[in-house]
């Protein structure tokens, strides 16, 4: 479908929820001149940080239904912005289908709308895509223009900048060194969900990154196969002039096919493998000896790097890639990587006080990335705060590793006793309940651990209305006290 920002104005479009994706759409669609028509499901917001954003868009000009999706507001429309997370057998996208409206994700409108001199470096994967977003953005913002956009919660949209049209002063103000000067990305640097990926059918970053693979969201994609698609497809329009960035030390994603130039990343496991791949080594990162590679050309040595844990290497590496693909000097990514701070809720340093380092790791919502937290402190008396919301896959490995690496667990939340069951059958007993975060923060620090490390491998959403939240109770009563 082709798109342009003139194409827009005074047509019909379609936005479907009031979210962060729906918000940012409308607001892009009225500084286009577009006709904008936003329909919710839910009724018109109570809560009030919604219901202004509700206020705004309607004093601009924006049409609304809530409470449910009608053929008369919808009929009509050139297309549909949805939010992502909309599954793909709802109702409403059958009437779309049935009345002949394309839909799409903000990723895709960004992708067909975007400058020429902007670049696009997508990340994805299931873990560690925050992470790589934020360190991509911030090494590349040394010498560029690269702000981190997509599920770290500000939309693309908002950063694409045309003559008269768009004022996105404030986000550059905000996201490069103050200067307040309106202007496109020299790089987009975008986090990728599955779901804003499943509703793509054009998007072909210029560098895409796939972290790694484990099972999540197979509700919403109903099995991993569909998962892996969603998230891989993009690879089969990218073009020679295009860079993917695999992770080696995953068997799933280092066999996906492109015609885009392959970039590796590895861990020192998989250093002799890497050799054996023609060519591969000159322009792959590695981990050999203790540092961190590009090709032949040393970048850092890891006890340089501020985050821990063999997951953030490849983060590292990921970012190490990228920055080379765009020129950057290796003085300049060193610097780049030393000053850089782990994102909110992930594996994030909060305070060491009487000889106990408190983490919080609140965004693993699922066991596989609460293993991989587990693996970043090799050799320290670990107490871990686990539970909440059940995902409901397998306890297998998670189990396995906590009798391998922890002193002690702490549950809480629904799947307390399902997390329980799974550790004794792994033949671990240390095991205590807590009826609430706090309380399982003063258990966790009973018998003077070095490492208190909340990653509760499960959702929020019995005791919190996201992770984030989840994830701020824990630091401010850690800092409390």
């Amino acid at each position: 479908m082709e798109i342009s920002v003139n194409s827009l104005k005074n047509e019909k479009i379609l936005v479907l929820g009031l979210s962060t994706t729906g918000f940012a759409a409308a607001k892009f669609l009225l500084r286009a001149g577009a006709d904008c028509f936003l329909s919710d499901s839910k009724e018109y917001p109570k809560d009030p940080v919604e219901a202004q954003k509700a206020e705004i868009l309607k004093n601009n000009g924006v049409k609304f239904e809530f409470g449910g999706h009608t053929e008369d507001f919808i009929k009509g429309s050139k297309f549909c912005i949805l939010s992502p997370s909309i599954p793909p057998e709802s109702d409403i996208l059958a009437l779309l289908d049935e009345l002949n409206i394309p839909y799409f994700s903000d990723l895709e409108l960004s992708y067909l709308l975007k400058p020429e001199n902007a670049e696009i470096v997508t990340i994805t994967g299931t873990n560690g895509k925050t992470t790589t977003t934020m360190l991509t953005s911030h090494i590349l913002g040394q010498k560029f223009f690269a702000p981190a956009a997509g599920n770290v919660g500000v939309s693309p949209l908002d950063y694409l900048c045309f003559e008269n049209f768009i004022d996105n002063k404030e986000l550059c103000a905000e996201q490069n060194k103050g200067d307040n000067t309106a202007k496109s990305p020299d790089f987009l640097v975008i986090e990728a969900s599955s779901y804003q990926l499943h509703y793509t059918g054009a998007f072909s970053p210029d560098m895409a990154v796939f972290c790694n693979l484990t099972p999540d969201h197979i509700n919403w994609h109903k099995n991993i196969e569909n998962y892996f698609y969603d998230k891989a497809k993009m690879y089969d329009r990218m073009g020679e002039n295009q860079h993917a960035i695999l992770n080696l030390n995953d068997d799933a994603v280092k066999n996906i096919k492109t015609k885009a130039k392959i970039h590796f990343f590895a861990l020192e496991d998989k250093y002799e493998e890497l050799q054996n791949i023609d060519g591969a080594i000159d322009r792959a990162s590695y981990i050999k000896g203790g540092k961190v590679y590009y090709g032949n050309e040393e970048i850092i040595n890891t006890d340089e790097v501020p985050i821990v844990g063999n997951h953030n290497l490849q983060n590292v590496m990921c970012a190490v890639i990228s920055a080379k693909i765009a020129g950057l000097d290796n003085e300049t990514i060193k610097k780049g990587i030393k000053t850089f701070k782990a994102p909110k809720h992930r594996c994030e340093l909060i305070i060491t006080k009487n000889g106990i380092s408190y983490y919080n790791d609140s965004k693993a919502t699922n066991p596989e990335a609460s293993i991989v937290a587990i693996g970043a402190f090799d050799g320290k008396k670990v107490s871990l705060i686990a539970g909440g919301r059940d995902k409901n896959t397998s306890l297998d490995e998670f189990s396995k590793l906590i009798k391998e690496k922890i002193d002690k667990v702490v549950l809480i939340g629904e799947a307390a006793e399902r997390f329980n069951d799974a550790l004794k059958d792994a033949g671990f007993s240390n095991i205590v309940f807590a009826d609430t975060l706090s309380d399982a923060i003063d258990k966790a620090e009973e018998g003077n651990p070095d490492v208190v490390l909340f990653s509760p491998a499960c959702a929020s959403f019995d005791m919190f209305k996201n992770y984030e939240m989840r994830g701020d109770a824990f630091r401010d009563y850690v800092l409390s006290r």
